[in-house]
């Protein structure tokens, strides 16, 4: 499986947690992802890869996997519409939760927002929809779905000698991170619908997906203190991430999101395997950019880094991996990196699809540029050819080399206030007929580019 994306920043501790999570990939590849390499298990355990495969396409060619693996959780579907935890399913454990199978059609959506491939939604759409109406069927109850087994997996324990936390205000509610995702599949599957010209299913789902949000907000929703359930960041993080959280309450949401980690978690990470899904793209998406960066450089417990001090070469299965009961701790895991490796390429290297123009189409390219980071070389192989994102900091602002390939376009965002602090190949943008002015908002401009090679400069 070819390497096709590279990344380094000026931040050695961020270089060496890619290396780490690179190595722990590649020793989990076989003809399909596993959980780990070494023990007596290696199993391809679907919610280890809901999110971890988007975060891995940066770097692998690795759609003939995907393609194969979706295939085989199509071939594990049971003829009452159910799917397992595991597929193969050499473990034929099939314990109807959502989150863990969910990860079918988070696959299937990966192959079709990176690489623009169609093919696995037509090929799968019909499994995919009898697994959602067998789940709807079974156990949804006034749009609230009431199933799940895993909850908030490998939360950070309170004790470095525990598995698994043992406080109750660090569990999120299992049926809210159920409703939730089932919320999202629906969503995605409203998309399917269009893609695979399934035309009554559109209006089918997105009454479903109405009348989901409206049960899930008034079931879980504190509208006095802006929370969901029990206040953690993970039932937060998912409601505001999965579109759930209605606008008004949106910033007292991530108001308390920011608060608990900042507070309760001294700005490490205070999520388990589901709330991992979403934060570090969640934090920054919403403003809170420079908490992401302290939580991906931390070097004390819980953390990535904190791995790597303790002379981890790979992504542990536990975050206290070197203290908690042998009973349950490998060393080559890759579980943990929840969105870290899509937070990399898309937010800090500024390299991420058009949700439309999918397969890098179009390029949206919005870095964020912490205080503490000085440059970032990033690039990836699209499938309409290499593209490359190479900031730096300089004395009187910035300058970004970008590459964008024959047939796409890109949009890129500056952190200045007038085109004429910017310029490309050492001249003014005006009359550059392969940029175009789009706005200006914020302090931010944005330019759209033609496919080409070029050296922008701006100043602060």
């Amino acid at each position: 499986m070819r390497t096709i994306g590279s990344f380094e920043t000026s931040n050695p501790l961020l270089n060496q947690i890619y290396k780490n999570a690179c190595w722990g990939i590649k020793g989990n590849y076989r003809s399909f992802p596993t959980d780990c390499p070494q023990r007596d298990e290696r199993m391809p355990w679907l919610g280890d890869r809901a999110t971890g495969c988007f975060g891995e396409s940066f770097i692998f060619d690795n759609s003939l996997l995907y393609e194969k693996w979706a295939q085989d959780i199509d071939d594990s579907q049971k003829e009452n519409g159910s799917l397992p935890d595991i597929a193969p399913n050499y473990w034929p454990f099939y314990s109807d939760n959502v989150t863990w199978p969910s990860a079918f059609i988070h696959v299937v959506n990966m192959l079709y927002e990176q690489r623009g491939d169609v093919q696995p939604v037509l090929k799968h759409y019909k499994v995919m929809k009898n697994w959602l109406e067998y789940m709807k069927h079974t156990y949804m109850k006034d749009y609230i779905m009431e199933k799940d087994v895993y909850g908030d997996w490998c939360m950070p324990p309170e004790r470095l000698d525990l598995i698994h936390s043992q406080d109750p205000a660090r569990k999120t509610n299992g049926t809210l991170l159920a409703t939730g995702f089932y919320y999202n599949l629906v969503e995605i599957m409203i998309k399917f619908a269009g893609i695979s010209d399934n035309k009554a299913d559109i209006a089918y789902y997105t009454n479903i997906a109405t009348q989901i949000k409206t049960a899930y907000n008034d079931k879980f929703l504190n509208k006095e203190k802006g929370f969901y359930a029990n206040n953690t960041v993970t039932a937060n993080l998912v409601s505001l991430m999965l579109g759930l959280v209605p606008e008004y309450y949106q910033k007292r949401v991530i108001d308390n999101i920011t608060d608990k980690t900042e507070g309760e978690f001294n700005s490490h990470v205070g999520v388990g395997l589901i709330g991992i899904q979403f934060l570090m793209r969640g934090l920054t998406a919403h403003g809170k950019g420079e908490l992401a960066y302290k939580i991906a450089t931390n070097k004390t417990y819980p953390s990535w880094g904190y791995m790597i001090e303790n002379e981890a070469t790979t992504i542990w299965e536990l975050w206290n991996g070197n203290t908690a009961d042998p009973a349950m701790n490998s060393g080559n895991h890759v579980m943990l990196l929840g969105d870290l490796l899509a937070w990399y390429y898309e937010n800090l290297g500024g390299i991420k699809t058009d949700k439309t123009d999918v397969g890098f189409k179009k390029i949206i390219m919005n870095p964020l540029f912490p205080k503490e980071l000085n440059y970032v070389n990033a690039s990836t192989e699209s499938p309409y050819g290499k593209i490359i994102s190479a900031w730096k900091k300089t004395q009187s602002g910035l300058e970004w080399t970008v590459e964008i390939p024959a047939n796409s376009s890109a949009v890129l965002h500056f952190p200045t206030t007038s085109t004429e602090k910017i310029s490309c190949n050492n001249r003014r943008i005006s009359g550059n007929k392969n940029i175009r002015f789009i706005d200006s908002t914020n302090g931010v401009i944005r330019l759209e580019i033609a496919s080409g090679q070029y050296i922008f400069k701006s100043e602060n």
